[in-house]
């Protein structure tokens, strides 16, 4: 029903981040996931890695993954074999706990063959979605995932079955016992499971329901054309226009995004009208009384928090992104600045690039300078290619972190064009990748963790980087600039993030009374856009088709309070290992361990933080609200 209780993954959907999306290059199929050294890349950035995929498999046409693909398919025919219609009165049985215990471990032993090869799939299809022999190889995995799967539905829903005195029982078996975790984790699933034969359907139909339309919208970014002056370029290349020093190219690649849009916006309306359909239906069939209500389950989250932290956000726009921006525009030396002005680099901002390899020094040795266990896992992402960095065209846009599967290790892709936001991205996903790793340890069910905690080592990370610079910058127009920069990034994760959902919340809750227009959806997303930006934001016409290239929309409806919840955590979290004796570093490492085995608010615990409290949300946009109290007395 959730990724949480799906013992089969399809390749995956990747993370999408805000970070912004990125251009393509064609890789031949064949040595999509070779060990050839990594390509130099262009301008000055250095040498960019190319990750090795070769650790899943050395290529979509290599024997292992055929044989991986017969082997997951027998036995998951062989444990359907083995335990349907079973679970209820073997599980009651005097060595109940003991059996019960050797059948999640098959399922768990099936969950990590199926996690390689799709992530696998979904990794190589990242690197190159243009290409249709990787295209294809994808789609195939795709459907051999979701076919094998459907002889597993049954386990999930026969566990939840299991009468709860019955279950504590057999978990009193301490082989049953280290499963307790995912097992009342699945079992807060139960009052939204249907029968059998319906969660069968609903699986099947994936393939050609929500999962064709996820990819029909990632292959209509990837092949979408921008005129910007003479060049005709993705999305990636464009989007990074908008950070350009010339006020012109800005403005350029703006309206060019506009009018691209503009011309496709009847395609982007129908993916975003249906995906939306799809999840009313599924939500109602399920018995899900709030449009989001399926996310804060899958986040194991309390919907009361996720609306005390909107509200908070909210009603601290005019402090945060409203007077920020009116100092921004105040340093343009405007009364306003138009919407492609927003992530301008400021006028007192250094120029040049950032090299690679300075780069990794930086975050390299920020997260040093907090653990140098921390660091030691930092390290192995570039000294074992886990990373894949250039820009290329074909290539997903954004950043993201993959934990693939325990038995193997993450992947980072990211889209490096050496300006200090990327060096940020890379802080930020190599927190994702730290987390990943420690969390392994608890195997595939009990690895994945929760939203509400996923983005917290990554913003984390983002932190311990930002301070160490700010730390070791002696001119004051730096310091300035640097922190100009950190309050920009924490109103793209904070404010821009609530400004998202509160479009989501708008956009389906409008949809269950019929379809929208893309004008309709414009208009809701000026709406939401014009609030949390503020009067010293002018949006220019155009902009009201923006939400189309927006990922986190089609792939993970709801998931963008995740980022705000975690930059609001992390502000607090920090302001505690400030002011904490010994021993934050391995506490805060213990935490990450821990992956899904403890609820956020025990995981909380020991740093003395409590999510329910209102007051906690208020303290965390504090932090946001100082900073800027701090650039408005330097003028």
């Amino acid at each position: 029903m959730t990724s949480r209780s799906s013992a089969l993954r399809k390749p995956t959907q990747r993370k999408p981040t805000q970070r912004k999306p990125t251009q393509r290059k064609p890789a031949a199929a064949k040595s999509a996931a070779n060990k050839s050294a990594p390509k130099k890349a262009a301008g000055k950035t250095g040498k960019l890695p190319e990750w090795n995929l070769a650790d899943l498999y050395s290529g979509i046409d290599a024997p292992e993954v055929a044989r991986d693909l017969q082997k997951m398919d027998a036995d998951c025919v062989a444990f359907e074999t083995d335990y349907k219609g079973k679970l209820a009165e073997h599980s009651t049985r005097e060595d109940g706990g003991k059996w019960l215990a050797e059948a999640v471990r098959r399922y768990e032993a099936i969950d990590d063959l199926a996690g390689r090869l799709g992530s696998f799939a979904g990794l190589v299809h990242a690197g190159d979605s243009v290409d249709p022999a990787i295209t294809k190889f994808y789609g195939d995995v795709s459907e051999r995932l979701t076919a094998a799967s459907t002889h597993l539905l049954f386990f999930a829903l026969e566990l939840n079955r299991i009468d709860d005195d019955v279950i504590e029982r057999a978990m009193q078996a301490e082989e049953l016992a280290y499963y307790r975790p995912w097992i009342e984790d699945l079992r807060k699933e139960k009052p939204y499971q249907l029968e059998d034969r319906i969660e069968q359907l609903f699986h099947e139909k994936s393939q050609s329901g929500y999962a064709a339309w996820n990819r029909l919208f990632d292959q209509t970014i990837a092949g979408l054309r921008f005129k910007v002056g003479a060049k005709e370029l993705a999305i990636e290349p464009t989007l990074n226009f908008l950070q350009d020093r010339d006020g012109l190219k800005r403005k350029a690649a703006a309206e060019a995004l506009a009018k691209t849009f503009k011309a496709n916006e009847r395609t982007f309306a129908l993916i975003t009208n249906t995906l939306a359909k799809d999840k009313e239906i599924s939500d109602r069939w399920r018995g899900f009384q709030d449009v989001a209500d399926s996310r804060h389950l899958n986040n194991r989250v309390e919907r009361e928090v996720v609306d005390a932290l909107v509200a908070s956000v909210r009603a601290a726009y005019p402090k945060l992104s409203h007077r920020y921006y009116r100092l921004k525009a105040g340093w343009f030396k405007k009364k306003k600045l138009p919407h492609w002005d927003r992530n301008a680099p400021l006028p007192f901002a250094a120029t040049g690039t950032i090299g690679w390899p300075e780069a990794r020094n930086m975050v390299l040795s920020a997260y040093r300078g907090f653990s140098t266990d921390m660091a030691v896992i930092a390290e192995r992402f570039f000294n074992d290619r886990w990373i894949d960095a250039p820009v290329r065209p074909g290539k997903a846009p954004g950043a993201f972190s993959h934990p693939t599967t325990p038995s193997a290790h993450p992947y980072v892709l990211m889209n490096y064009q050496g300006k200090p936001r990327d060096v940020m991205t890379l802080a930020h996903e190599l927190g994702h990748g730290v987390h990943q790793v420690l969390a392994a340890r608890n195997g595939p069910l009990m690895a994945p963790t929760p939203l509400t905690l996923a983005e917290t080592a990554s913003v984390f990370g983002e932190m311990l980087t930002f301070k160490r610079l700010l730390s070791e910058t002696r001119s004051a127009k730096q310091r300035q600039a640097l922190l100009a920069g950190k309050v920009e990034d924490m109103i793209n994760t904070v404010v821009r993030q609530i400004a998202f959902y509160s479009f989501e919340r708008a956009l389906h809750t409008e949809r269950k009374n019929g379809e929208l227009t893309a004008e309709r959806i414009g208009q809701i997303w000026l709406s939401v856009q014009t609030e949390s930006l503020g009067p010293a934001i002018e949006i220019k016409p155009g902009y009201e088709n923006f939400w189309m290239y927006i990922p986190h929309f089609i792939h993970s409806p709801f998931y963008v309070y995740a980022y705000a919840f975690g930059d609001c955590l992390v502000n607090s979290l920090y302001a505690v290992y400030e002011h904490a004796s010994e021993g934050f570093a391995e506490r805060y490492l213990d935490m990450l361990a821990a992956g899904g085995t403890k609820h956020y608010s025990e995981l909380l615990k020991p740093f003395g933080l409590d999510a329910k409290d209102p007051r906690f949300w208020d303290g965390g946009l504090s932090v946001i609200s100082g900073m800027i109290d701090e650039l408005e007395a330097m003028g």
